[in-house]
């Protein structure tokens, strides 16, 4: 991402905290998985978005109309022997040079320096609840500050979810943030085609797994979540993680896998027969989901309601149920009943962006909010039929979900993840190299 794109972002978020307020965000903490040993690191997204600074021991600040700078960094210092073994640190020069600050600190000295920032301002805009020992922190600073009235000191009279303000401009991407998530969609696309064309009977779910992390990283990119890869009745499991089970012959396999790339996401679901044709069941299932999903993508529109994809998909699933002779009744009592919810029961989708399930609000009060240019949904819908008696024994262990992500522009729905095939004729020609 530019680096004027992060300028934009603080000057955007410093016109509404205002003169006055300071808004203070921390870097996300590294975090053990066993013992001795770390998950990769990855930066808070809110404080990658205002900074594009990835390190971890790190506090942004903003502070509107500060004589002696706005943009302030508390970070690590160089230090040639801790670099030799973690790599090589910004340091004070570094982020003022690369990165934008005004001024730097080290980290080691966020608690003299900080309080004294705070004591002139008003308001402190913080999320509150995101890491409990930094909460700790900033409760210390400002009784510290407290303590100090009798001598004078000024304490801040208000505090402010920065989160409410931040997550509002996130929800919004820039022609920079499309771009980049168009990248990442583009990686997913090639490892689910990837993954289709070297799919068969015998193979392990793991197997095609691998694929995908290959081809995310030989891109640059790394997983943006565990990849579902489930085949037969694990694709009725909707957060189905383990990936351990052979490959039938016969079978569907559902895969949900999408990269991260520069910080931005992608989010992807494709499913195909294991053998590479679908049985009639099969396709007709999958031909229910695949018309739900269009039908949702042509909702998905400037002026809209964030809720109107949703509704459009239920529309199409229900009546494909009854159709199947696997509900019965009239359309509308069905639908107000909910009774689809046997066979479908998540949403259509989820704001996708620096997050996979990104931030941002569905409703404005009790309202479901309006679709504008500039946000990106998926658009996911599926079925999932289990093995029942009361399901006719061609039906059962189904599980298909079709997902893309779009982008609502003034022109219309921007598929970001298109060119994957999702028409059952396409997905059998890829499947069998014609």
């Amino acid at each position: 991402m530019d680096k004027k794109e992060f300028e934009r972002r603080r000057k955007q978020l410093m016109r509404m905290v205002g003169v006055g307020g300071i808004a203070i965000l921390p870097a996300a903490p590294v975090r053990t998985r066993s013992r001795d040993v770390e998950y990769r690191y990855r930066q808070d997204s809110d404080f990658y978005y205002l900074t594009g600074f990835a390190e971890p021991e790190a506090v942004a600040v903003l502070a509107p109309g500060r004589d002696a700078g706005e943009f302030l960094m508390f970070c690590r210092e160089r230090n040639r022997e801790r670099e030799q073994w973690d790599g090589l640190r910004a340091g004070q020069d570094g982020a003022v040079s690369d990165y934008g600050a005004d001024d730097a600190f080290p980290i080691d000295d966020l608690d003299d320096i900080l309080p004294g920032i705070i004591e002139p301002c008003s308001r402190v805009y913080y999320t509150m609840g995101m890491y409990s020992e930094f909460d700790s922190r900033i409760a210390d600073w400002v009784n510290s500050l407290r303590s100090g009235l009798s001598r004078g000191l000024h304490t801040p009279q208000e505090f402010v979810a920065l989160d409410h303000l931040l997550h509002d401009m996130r929800l919004y991407k820039s022609r920079g943030e499309i771009a980049a998530m168009r990248r990442s969609a583009r990686v997913a696309v090639e490892a689910h085609k990837r993954a289709m064309q070297m799919t068969r009977p015998g193979l392990f779910e793991y197997e095609v797994e691998a694929e995908f992390r290959h081809e995310f990283r030989r891109n640059g990119a790394w997983a943006s979540y565990s990849p579902i890869v489930g085949g037969g009745t694990n694709a009725c499991t909707l957060h189905y993680v383990e990936n351990s089970a052979e490959l039938k012959d016969g079978d569907l396999l559902l895969i949900d896998a999408g990269c991260e790339l520069d910080y931005y996401a992608s989010d992807v679901t494709r499913t195909f027969p294991v053998n590479g044709r679908f049985s009639p069941e099969q396709r007709a299932v999958y031909e229910i989901v695949l018309e739900a999903q269009l039908a949702a993508i042509d909702k998905t529109v400037k002026g809209n309601h964030w809720n109107d994809p949703h509704d459009a998909a239920v529309k199409v699933i229900t009546k494909g149920l009854r159709k199947l002779g696997l509900l019965k009744g009239s359309l509308p009592k069905l639908i107000k009943d909910r009774a689809y919810r046997d066979y479908y029961m998540h949403r259509t989708g989820h704001w996708i962006g620096m997050d996979v399930h990104d931030v941002g609000d569905y409703k404005v009060g009790d309202e479901w909010r309006v679709l504008e240019t500039g946000m990106v949904t998926t658009v996911e819908p599926g079925l999932y039929i289990p093995n029942k008696r009361s399901v006719p024994k061609g039906f059962r262990n189904i599980g298909i979900r079709i997902e893309d992500d779009v982008a609502v522009t003034a022109k219309g729905p921007d598929v970001l993840s298109k060119g994957l095939a999702k028409h059952p004729d396409e997905i059998e020609a890829l499947m069998s190299g014609s």
